[in-house]
């Protein structure tokens, strides 16, 4: 599945529901905010964006006008974001390099999701104009690891110790990468 940073996609799930893949738009506002507080808190724990924040939420909103910063949300059917994805493009000397953010809720998981989310993300970096792309999870997070590997990532490094919780816990992070087919 491509899809382009503008491209809306319908998409049937392994488990038969329908999501509508598509760029985060200024409307979606109250539903990235439902999203955000729907989230477990052991997932609050470890994203490195509040997504309980209001002021988070206008940032990620507002973002979607950045030159180089792209948002993708699944959206279900009854409108309620599932999934949120994101490529940023590093400035500087790593300038063709884009970071990549995805979190997909818990009853939402194991549906292929993810997997969708991941592709569509990695297409959008690439339009960006990303040579290669970076996806730094914690190492307890396998599934997610398993994603990003079938996409064609490899481990790059694991950092000790590199992240923190919300409640002062040390985690280690993976760091998996790709280089994309401009």
């Amino acid at each position: 599945m491509a899809l382009r940073s503008d491209a809306i996609s319908n998409v049937a799930l392994k488990d038969g529901r329908q999501v509508t893949i598509r760029p985060l738009v200024e409307n979606d506002r109250t539903a990235l905010a439902d999203f955000g507080l729907s989230l477990p808190k052991d997932d609050l724990l470890y994203l490195e964006e509040d997504f309980t924040n209001p002021e988070i939420i206008a940032r990620l909103v507002n973002a979607s006008y950045a030159e180089n910063w792209r948002q993708i949300v699944a959206v279900a059917d009854d409108g309620s974001i599932v999934a949120y994805t994101s490529a940023r493009r590093v400035p500087g000397w790593s300038n063709h390099v884009a970071e990549l953010r995805l979190i997909v809720k818990p009853g939402w998981r194991r549906s292929g999701l993810g997997t969708y989310m991941a592709q569509a993300i990695v297409d959008t970096a690439r339009d960006l104009g990303a040579q290669k792309v970076t996806v730094a999870m914690l190492a307890a997070l396998k599934a997610g690891q398993a994603i990003f590997s079938r996409l064609g990532f490899a481990v790059e490094g694991q950092l000790a110790r590199h992240a923190i919780d919300r409640n002062g816990e040390l985690h280690d992070v993976v760091i998996m990468s790709a280089f994309l087919r401009v």
